[in-house]
């Protein structure tokens, strides 16, 4: 216990100090032995543990000693130990700590802690991949999840109900974008279950969102003498993307990765094998008479669409001729006018890789039997030559399109 002396007011004093509860004190004497046998009386009760307002009591340091032998080998600080502990039971509202934390290993057994959302997303991609999913489909997964994926980064854990709502509220979409984009956040979700990087007791924050009731959208379709005006319009490079689409009901993708190997005029089938279709199955479209007409006026070998480009120019082309493109209207004309002659939404359903309820739902009663046979009977014209064909005849040249 150090002794300061100093002259205060010309006087001379004398001053012991020592820390109370992490303040310094300071009592000051007029007698160096007065001084003395404060100091001595302060620091022997502070050894001795007598003091307390200054030191431990004794049961104090008793409690001191007995966590400092409890943290041993933990490398936990005595009050971050305190700090943490005294925050679990705040939040925790009277719930006993050990009892909340059992409950916390029961639902995370074989939870792997830490998982990025990024990374679930990358190892459930490229699961689907080795699953042999078709490309459209995992092209699908990838857009929705590397959108999902940025707007929350850190772990997959955090993840609550609460943000997978607002995310696709304020992604500002339509209704049946939204219930798409919760399909495969479920999707995702239920395979982080089974990938150990969730619990598999507990709903997935894909689970508590409810989807949107999405009002009926009016399928819109080509009238018989609108599509045949569109066909003898055509150059003949848009023939197979154009007769495919409105007699076969394929989809844009599908036409896009098929090859002519896979077209069979004589047997009057189109395969589409399982990597080719949205829903990673096999599937025989059959070629009507009329579409087989008009496919044997092209060329037949290789990529049915070698251009990427043949989209825009079926678009531009329908514009030229005042008909207006919606999405899908040569597949939605097909299954249309195909339901009309069949009446069997079954087979109609396998025929286009879609599901019956589908069918049913949204193409029965649309167009007449008499409408849907004047569809399947458009034919080529007589001696019909290609416009690009024609025009490049005044330039005495000949251009297939």
């Amino acid at each position: 216990m150090p002794i300061y002396s100093g002259v205060v007011n010309g006087k001379l004093r004398y001053t012991i100090a020592y820390y109370l509860n992490g303040k310094r004190q300071r009592r000051m004497f007029t007698s160096l032995d007065d001084a003395k046998t404060e100091a001595r009386l302060v620091a022997t009760k502070i050894q001795n543990g007598l003091q307390q307002t200054n030191d431990l009591r004794p049961v104090e340091r008793e409690s001191y000693l007995a966590a400092v032998r409890i943290l041993e080998g933990s490398s936990v600080p005595l009050v971050a130990a305190v700090e943490e502990y005294a925050e679990c039971r705040k939040r925790l509202e009277g719930v006993p700590l050990l009892a909340a934390i059992e409950e916390f290993v029961r639902r995370m057994k074989d939870v792997t802690i830490g998982v990025e959302l990024s990374e679930a997303v990358a190892k459930f991609l490229e699961a689907k991949e080795q699953d042999g999913m078709s490309s459209p489909y995992r092209t699908q997964l990838q857009s929705t999840l590397c959108l999902f994926a940025k707007a929350f980064p850190g772990p997959i854990l955090d993840v609550r109900s609460e943000h997978v709502d607002r995310w696709l509220r304020e992604a500002k979409i339509s209704p049946v974008t939204r219930n798409n984009r919760l399909r495969v956040l479920r999707v995702f979700f239920n395979y982080a279950k089974q990938a150990g990087f969730l619990s598999k007791s507990e709903p997935s924050p894909a689970d508590g969102v409810k989807k949107v009731k999405a009002g009926d959208t009016e399928t819109e379709i080509y009238q018989p003498e609108e599509f045949r005006r569109l066909l003898n319009a055509a150059p003949a490079r848009l023939i197979p993307l154009l007769a495919i689409g409105g007699f076969a009901g394929l989809r844009a993708a599908e036409v896009s990765r098929l090859d002519w190997s896979a077209v069979d005029l004589d047997r009057r089938i189109i395969e589409l094998r399982a990597g080719q279709t949205k829903t990673a199955s096999r599937r025989l479209v059959p070629i009507s008479d009329n579409l087989a007409a008009w496919l044997s006026l092209v060329e037949r070998e290789g990529p049915v669409l070698p251009d990427a480009s043949l989209f825009r120019q079926a678009t531009a082309l329908a514009r030229r001729l005042e008909l207006t493109w919606p999405n899908n209207v040569l597949r939605h004309s097909f299954i249309s006018y195909r339901l009309a002659v069949i009446q069997d939404a079954n087979r109609v359903a396998l025929e286009a890789g879609n599901s019956a309820a589908i069918i049913f739902k949204h193409y029965r009663e649309l167009v007449t039997s008499e409408a849907a046979q004047e569809w399947f009977g458009i034919q080529p014209p007589e001696g019909w030559v290609s416009p690009a064909v024609r025009w490049n005849r005044h330039q005495n040249t000949i251009d297939l399109g």
